[in-house]
């Protein structure tokens, strides 16, 4: 309820340890009070491990509000809700590794307050689903993406990086939105026929990479590039147990180490990886001495990211640019390794 301001009326407002008095008459010094103290709030919220996707705008209960633990995830889910929704994406630091994300209170709440949740399961937001476990709403809709495609704890979780899984999980945000606000099931439609026709570049670069590069062989550091590499048709020859243990922060036997070593000496040498696919967001000491190993022998280094980078970027426009640098990549070497 508002309260008539007089003369003698003072507004306070506490953020953190600095605290304001403003006299209350000064009408105008109290809207961009206001407006400090939201700007200040939208701070410590991103400080907390969260994004919004999509344009501010104040949280309605007309809108569906929607959580993903990603922002990958997160992106496409904003796309396709629109104005309809407001989408709030958990991890999406850049500076952070997303498999030793810890949950606060503001993911809890937030994730109480959702009426959707989209997680990405088999192990990689295991502090999501503890959130949604203890929170126990039977009229919230949750999307478990590895659920979605028959996965489990174990199997490779870097999902978004499949252009089919992200097909199929684009398609379950639809039916869940529909689900979950069906007096906009029309909207949805024609926003999901929009995403779909937008996700066509980065569908077509590929099909570019499988046309022109199919059997080139290549390495990566983690199992993240695995899913990508089957979908352009590239021959990922990094022993797997080596990217697996890497990716999941363990050390690689000596004999698997010793082997991808050999694989990125000599680029030119007919077998060996003629690229070398490298996760910035998840660098150790192993991978930054395999990175200057392949620099050292003129391989070409593709770096990827688990996360949307830049975070405002639309999924698709991440996944193209990414592409395109893998092109360059495997264009910059000459046929026949």
């Amino acid at each position: 309820m508002r309260k008539l301001i007089t003369p003698d009326t003072y507004l306070i407002v506490t953020c953190s340890t600095a605290r304001l008095t403003v006299q209350g008459e000064l009408r105008m010094r109290g809207r961009y009070l206001i407006a400090a103290v939201l700007a200040v709030i939208l701070v410590t919220a991103t400080a907390a491990g969260l994004y919004f996707n999509g344009p501010s705008s104040e949280m309605s209960s007309t809108q569906v509000q929607i959580v993903a633990a990603e922002n990958f995830w997160g992106s496409l889910v904003s796309q396709l809700g629109g104005t309809h929704t407001q989408v709030l994406s958990i991890v999406s630091d850049p500076n952070a590794d997303p498999h030793e994300y810890e949950s606060n209170a503001a993911n809890a709440r937030a994730i109480a307050n959702a009426n959707f949740v989209i997680v990405n399961g088999a192990g990689y937001d295991d502090w999501a689903l503890r959130l949604l476990s203890a929170n126990n709403n039977p009229s919230q809709k949750v999307l478990n993406v590895a659920n979605l495609l028959g996965k489990q704890t174990g199997d490779n979780p870097h999902f978004w990086y499949s252009p089919s899984y992200v097909n199929q999980t684009t398609h379950a945000m639809y039916s869940d939105l529909v689900s979950v606000d069906s007096t906009n099931a029309a909207y949805y439609g024609q926003q999901y026929a929009s995403l779909n026709a937008s996700l066509g570049q980065y569908n077509s670069r590929i099909n570019e990479i499988v046309a022109k590069f199919a059997g080139r062989p290549v390495a990566s550091t983690e199992s993240i590039f695995v899913y990508l590499a089957e979908a352009t048709g590239l021959n990922l020859i990094s022993p797997s147990e080596f990217m697996k243990a890497v990716s999941e922060g363990n050390d690689p036997t000596t004999p698997d180490r010793i082997l991808f070593e050999q694989q990125i000496i000599n680029g030119t040498q007919p077998g060996n990886a003629t690229v070398l696919v490298y996760n910035e967001q998840t660098a150790t000491q192993l991978t930054l001495t395999i990175r200057a190993e392949a620099v050292a022998h003129l391989i070409p280094i593709v770096g990827v990211t688990e996360t949307v980078q830049p975070s405002d970027a639309r999924f698709q426009d991440w996944m193209n640019a990414e592409l395109i640098d893998l092109q360059r990549a495997l264009d910059s070497q000459a046929p026949g390794h």
